[in-house]
């Protein structure tokens, strides 16, 4: 099986306030590193109540100093958002705080609305260099160069690992353009998935950070002792989904025991096709599940969704993801 790993949000619950949600997010990062996972990342998402992971280099922080050896980054720093130089200095930061765990992957979505993105005061073209935005942030983070006059202190010499991060073909063939190693978005935006990862293994040019190509892929899993109990604990998240399709997003609800007397048929609709690569259900079902999305993706690596409202539950479901793979401590590239 494929090296496994967590994305996390720092998800508020109803019930409890932001400080338990960033908490949790710490102790989860305890429990992945135990239990074998090989990297934990946070993403970059603004002006959602539920979602505490803003501030990412912050969080990233907060989750290293809770751990030893798991690797821990961005899942991604949405770049155009930031100027390259102060994200150089940022993960440079970290990298000297936890030398040899720190991962940038990087994304050119603004991680929010148009709205919020006139607050964050960036210009939304800013996108359009992205590729541009990535080689000077990749310069920044390497050897100083004769004659540069702009040193990323810390960060320079750093070489931390970047990552192209996308749901689209775009950022596959910048990943394979440049030599990174690349993640698929499919835990939400799966539409491109095969033709992306197809994409990015024809394309690829060894670099000096890679050799060969290095595919992730995220994937939603709601494991539990039953397949019963995880269509149950899976209602969390669907009707998080429902929430965002009406405009009106809270934090994440308790499980309830029939999402259809929740959601409406354009809503299930709307949400399925967003979950299309999710898996739900108990220790054999997962199992398969997941034989089955390797086998169809070929990813070296699985970036694992399982948004649980209940901490133990959702601790025990990345203990049967874990149990059912195989999951241990692996020999895989930095990025």
């Amino acid at each position: 099986m494929v090296s496994l790993s967590i994305l996390e949000l720092g998800r508020v619950r109803q019930g409890f306030d932001r400080r338990t949600a960033l908490d949790d997010a710490r102790a989860l990062g305890r429990h992945a590193e135990a239990l074998g996972y090989t990297r934990l990342w946070v993403a970059e998402h603004h002006n959602m109540p539920a979602v505490t992971t803003a501030a990412t280099s912050l969080v990233v922080a907060h989750i290293a100093a809770g751990t030893t050896t798991l690797r821990v980054g961005a899942g991604g720093i949405m770049l155009p958002n930031h100027a390259p130089y102060v994200i150089a200095e940022q993960f440079g930061t970290l990298a000297t705080l936890f030398p040899g765990r720190i991962d940038l992957g990087l994304g050119r979505a603004p991680g929010t609305d148009q709205l919020t993105l006139r607050a964050l005061r960036r210009d939304p073209a800013a996108a359009d260099n992205f590729p541009q935005d990535v080689l000077e942030l990749q310069a920044y983070l390497g050897p100083v160069r004769p004659g540069q006059r702009i040193e990323a202190v810390p960060g320079s010499g750093s070489l931390v690992p970047l990552w192209i991060l996308g749901s689209s073909t775009f950022g596959a063939q910048l990943a394979a353009h440049l030599g990174l190693p690349y993640g698929f978005a499919s835990h939400f935006a799966p539409q491109s998935l095969d033709a992306a990862m197809a994409i990015y293994r024809q394309q690829f040019t060894p670099s000096a950070q890679l050799a060969s190509s290095y595919a992730l892929a995220g994937i939603n899993v709601i494991a539990a002792e039953t397949d019963d109990e995880a269509r149950r604990l899976a209602t969390s998240q669907q009707m998080s989904f429902a929430d965002i399709f009406r405009g009106t997003r809270g934090l994440t609800r308790p499980p309830i025991d029939d999402i259809d007397a929740y959601w409406s048929p354009n809503e299930r609709a709307q949400a399925s096709q967003m979950l299309a690569c999710s898996i739900i259900g108990g220790p054999a079902t997962v199992r398969a599940g997941l034989q089955r999305f390797v086998e169809r993706t070929r990813a070296d690596e699985l970036m694992i969704v399982s948004d649980i409202y209940d901490t133990d539950r959702r601790h025990r479901s990345f203990e049967i993801i874990a149990e059912v793979t195989g999951c241990k401590p692996a020999s895989v590239p930095a990025g």
